[in-house]
């Protein structure tokens, strides 16, 4: 009998011993950079507009109007989507540009696909700077055509949270890069 009775106490004390750990807060496992940088990114769902500076060629130039650009977060927080179309237009993608940017974590790299109006798909790969305020994206590789050139780089700059600038570099055909630079403010 007592061999049955300290089995049984033996068993009490184990089971209330690993008791108290399941009402234990979890640490949370520290986020990786990839999603530190996806969350930075977050906060910049909405909607923006601002002008555009670009550095075309004179004769290449056209009367550039103001941007909209709207950001929203989807598919339960794994992918923001980017969309930027001249202010004031339709969204008639028969007659006006209206290229989409999706970016999500995927493993450990912030990536970032442009499905461009020129018929292909660059995917770049992006980083946070040390102050958490710019995050910028590498060219990794493209798919579809490059016979009008390709979106090569981009640069987002969280100046508050009612501005940001967007720096990107689309790459003509000869590898000769044209910058465009938006200095969004927040609409909604």
């Amino acid at each position: 009998m007592l061999p049955v009775v300290l089995m049984s106490l033996s068993a009490m004390a184990f089971a209330q011993s690993d008791a108290h750990k399941m009402d234990e807060p979890k640490t949370p496992a520290p986020k990786s950079e990839a999603q530190t940088s996806f969350d930075a990114m977050k906060t910049l769902a909405g909607d923006w507009e601002g002008p555009v500076k670009t550095d075309m060629p004179v004769e290449a130039k056209v009367d550039i109007k103001p941007l909209h650009v709207s950001m929203r977060v989807t598919s339960r927080g794994n992918v923001l989507v980017h969309e930027f179309q001249e202010a004031g237009t339709p969204l008639d993608p028969a007659k006006y540009d209206h290229p989409v940017t999706m970016l999500y974590v995927d493993a450990d790299r912030l990536t970032l696909v442009h499905y461009c109006d020129a018929g292909n798909r660059p995917r770049m790969t992006g980083k946070i700077s040390p102050d958490g305020k710019t995050l910028e994206f590498e060219f990794a590789d493209l798919s579809g055509s490059n016979k009008y050139g390709h979106m090569y780089h981009a640069v987002f700059t969280i100046i508050d949270a009612n501005h940001h600038t967007e720096d990107w570099t689309y790459m003509m055909p000869g590898d000769k890069p044209v910058h465009a630079h938006f200095d969004l403010q927040r609409t909604k």
